[in-house]
């Protein structure tokens, strides 16, 4: 008799999960639009189109005038994989960012978040976390196991904002990729759908207007909410 083998536990009634839809998803603070280059190109250049340091860990911009950004919009909202929204923060009706799913598998119940670029005015906002927020919400809701935030090992801002929202840190790959002829080391981090309930009662507890005092500081930190989820932690985060 041949000797047992270790596998995996099993998935019963695995069905994989419908595609992100072309659809707004509502927040309390923040509301993510399918990404529209006539309604969004003009706004979103004004927030985040020629800063450089906000596209320095980007494969892409900045954009040096609102047309080149509309053709760009034009062009990645054609294609299947990528999906982009922008972001539009309720409180003050202005769009100030950008994010989208990428590397979508239904197959394998996995789907990552990325092309994050938040613009000055949307960066550590209620709305931006809760845009971020929204996206997890969405992919396990719909009945993804697994969800990526993958970002350049430098870019350490990107690393604090996946470990805040109480995604794992699962490890360093090296020489990835090359990025406007630069090298390019992956942080990799995620969570999983058993994660979610507990991740899911902390955002609540964070966006709670009680969360926040009379000159809008937060009272709870969020990652301090979400550190009892994560099964690892980002050792450059200390």
């Amino acid at each position: 008799m041949a000797p047992q083998q270790p596998i995996g536990a099993a998935v019963p009634n695995w069905t994989p999960p419908p595609w992100p839809q072309r659809q707004p998803i509502v927040g309390r603070y923040a509301t993510l639009e399918p990404l529209d280059p006539d309604r969004h190109a003009a706004q979103l250049h004004r927030a985040n189109g020629t800063g450089e340091a906000l596209w320095t860990y980007l494969p892409y911009g900045p954009f040096p005038s609102a047309a080149q950004y509309h053709r760009w919009m034009r062009d990645v909202i054609a294609t299947e994989d990528p999906v982009f929204y922008a972001i539009r923060n309720t409180q003050t009706g202005k769009c100030g960012g950008i994010i989208s799913y990428l590397r979508i598998t239904p197959q394998a119940g996995t789907i990552e978040i990325g092309h994050v670029n938040f613009s000055p005015e949307l960066q550590r906002t209620r709305a931006a976390s809760e845009a971020a927020m929204l996206m997890i919400g969405w992919a396990f809701s719909a009945g993804y196991r697994r969800v990526e935030w993958k970002c350049n090992a430098l870019n350490m801002a990107s690393r604090r904002a996946a470990q805040r929202l109480g995604l794992s840190f699962e490890g360093i790959f090296r020489q990835q990729a090359v990025v406007k002829g630069r090298n390019r080391d992956t942080a990799w981090f995620a969570a999983i759908d058993a994660e979610w309930p507990a991740l899911q009662e902390a955002y609540a507890a964070w966006l709670a207007p009680s969360n926040f005092d009379a000159e809008e500081q937060q009272i709870e930190r969020l990652g301090d909410l979400t550190g009892l989820v994560r099964v690892t932690s980002d050792p450059a985060l200390g």
